[in-house]
């Protein structure tokens, strides 16, 4: 029998409760107006199961932005449609060690993105999403996420609008950058495109369905892009705390300013939360708090 399997209510619900606390040391993120709206005490965890168990617990009603989270499901959908020599001509697999909207990385790696998980390696593949126009780019790629995962994701235009009004001049220094060394072919299209992806809102269930592709094995799918996403997400997913979290939970994992998480556990299923307090790097410290006891408990690492 498998180990997310034998998981009961009374687990999580103490687990959730352990992870609340230590998510008092976070702080919500105010830079985006809209997103600074949340508070800090919301706390949803929701685990699919390849047999089709599922647990939920919290304020799994709360819809929130996927924001970084969503860089692992364009580089699938990118591997997916244009194949992995293609994507990985445009960004590397290297971990970065400076922060994930940092453009003296790029500058020192002469404009070439380290990453598709850091904000030059997303911004450069936002520029190479199939569809005319942005509006265009978000709506196929939503459309496919959500026939793919059965999920319901959605654009929040108010917190696009949000982000608009407070348009980092790190992405847009980063994309400036990009396009003078080669990498992108439209700046404008890329950072709105790249903006509207990372809108693109759902619930703790939603997220945890979309984990649940990179999971199990999918027809629609190929095993090896689900490998080559599920590696990136275990070396680069958590920016330059990655290869830390690697060592103490051994699961891929993907963060989100907007307080997402998604982990992966091959072969069994997908744990999401949302907890929107964050740590000083832009992770969600409730939300890995709650997988790395988790994984502990249950032995999840991918290291055996």
């Amino acid at each position: 029998m498998k180990r997310l399997d034998r998981l009961t209510t009374t687990e999580v619900s103490a687990w959730v409760q352990q992870a609340k606390t230590k998510a008092e040391y976070g702080k919500v993120i105010d830079r985006i107006p809209q997103l600074a709206k949340a508070y800090s005490s919301w706390f949803a965890v929701h685990i699919c199961c390849k047999s089709g168990k599922t647990i939920s617990f919290g304020d799994t009603a709360c819809v929130f932005p996927l924001m970084s989270v969503i860089k692992t499901f364009s580089l699938l959908y990118l591997l997916e449609h244009l194949g992995a020599e293609k994507v990985f001509g445009w960004v590397g697999v290297e971990p970065s060690d400076a922060p994930f909207n940092s453009l003296e990385q790029l500058v020192s790696d002469r404009g070439h993105p380290r990453n598709p998980m850091i904000n030059s390696g997303a911004i450069t593949l936002a520029d190479k999403l199939p569809g005319k126009d942005a509006n265009q780019r978000t709506f196929l790629f939503c459309q496919w996420l959500n026939q793919l995962a059965d999920c319901q994701l959605s654009l929040d235009e108010v917190m696009l609008a949000s982000v608009r009004l407070t348009r980092s001049a790190a992405n847009e220094a980063i994309a400036n950058y990009l396009a003078e060394a080669g990498y992108l072919e439209n700046i404008e299209i890329a950072l709105d495109t790249y903006e509207q992806i990372c809108c693109m809102s759902g619930r703790v269930e939603d997220l945890a369905l979309l984990g649940k592709l990179l999971a199990c094995e999918n027809s629609s799918l190929s095993a090896q892009n689900r490998r080559i996403v599920n590696a990136v997400m275990l070396t680069c997913g958590l920016y330059e705390a990655s290869a830390e979290f690697a060592v103490r939970v051994g699961l891929p994992m993907k963060s989100g300013i907007g307080g997402g998480l998604v982990a992966i556990v091959p072969g069994e299923g997908a744990i999401a939360c949302y907890s929107p307090a964050l740590d000083n790097i832009g992770n969600p410290v409730g939300a890995i708090a709650f997988v790395e006891t988790l994984a502990q408990e249950l032995q999840l690492s991918v290291f055996g």
